[in-house]
């Protein structure tokens, strides 16, 4: 082929013409649309640079802000004293604030859940119900003690369906054998008070067969005992 177009000046002057026709397409395809072209390059580059800026130059720093903050708080908060882990000692926020100030982190995310211990060890079963449903607890270490957590709380506000409902949540991880067996047991009784005794004799059965080491598991028989099962 290469010879072809080399020995005949009319295939290579054919060639030559169809690549400059094709040129010129691609050409004025761009002047026709060169305006949307080089708007849409620059709304792309635009996202990207504002997007970096804003990881780089805001969102980091606050969020690093925001973890040096609720470090404090969480002392507190592992000392016993809630009021301050919730409202601060005067010197450093507490959890309320800090979830305010540097809202939309994930630093004020995990405040929600601390608030939400707090006022449930508070007997504010109100408050403790807000702040644990403000919590998104999805793939992080604390997702079942909070949705158990959120079952107590709905259970010291009487709501006992709600509380089954968290429940259900709080026992899926079932190789923890401290929470686990804890929230199948409260489980049970919540489905007592709701005079589901099928169900309360599935959770305490589970207990007893599942995590017979647990310290639910002790007294097991005779919550099973009562409704009727009996070795």
């Amino acid at each position: 082929m290469a010879n072809t177009v080399r020995n005949n000046p009319n295939v290579a002057k054919e060639t030559t013409i169809e690549d400059t026709k094709a040129l010129n397409n691609v050409m004025g395809m761009y002047e026709n649309n060169k305006k949307r072209i080089n708007t849409i390059i620059t709304v792309v580059l635009a996202a990207v640079v504002g997007y970096f800026a804003y990881t780089k130059l805001y969102s980091e720093p606050r969020n690093t802000k925001a973890a040096t903050a609720i470090s404090f708080a969480q002392r507190y908060f592992e000392a016993d004293s809630l009021n301050k882990a919730l409202n601060g000692d005067g010197q450093h926020l507490g959890f309320l604030k800090i979830m305010k100030k540097y809202n939309g982190t994930p630093t004020a995310n995990l405040c929600h859940y601390y608030a939400g211990i707090c006022y449930l060890n508070m007997g504010d079963a109100k408050n403790a119900i807000k702040h644990l449903e403000d919590f998104d607890g999805r793939g992080s270490l604390v997702t079942y003690a909070a949705a158990g957590a959120l079952g107590d709380a709905y259970m010291e506000n009487n709501n006992t369906k709600k509380a089954i409902s968290a429940y259900e949540k709080a026992i899926a991880n079932k190789d923890d054998m401290m929470l686990t067996p804890l929230y199948l047991f409260r489980l049970g009784l919540a489905e007592e008070l709701n005079n589901n005794t099928a169900a309360a004799k599935k959770y305490y059965q589970q207990v007893k067969d599942e995590y017979p080491q647990s310290m639910q598991a002790r007294d097991i028989e005779k919550y099973l005992g009562r409704l009727g099962e009996h070795d």
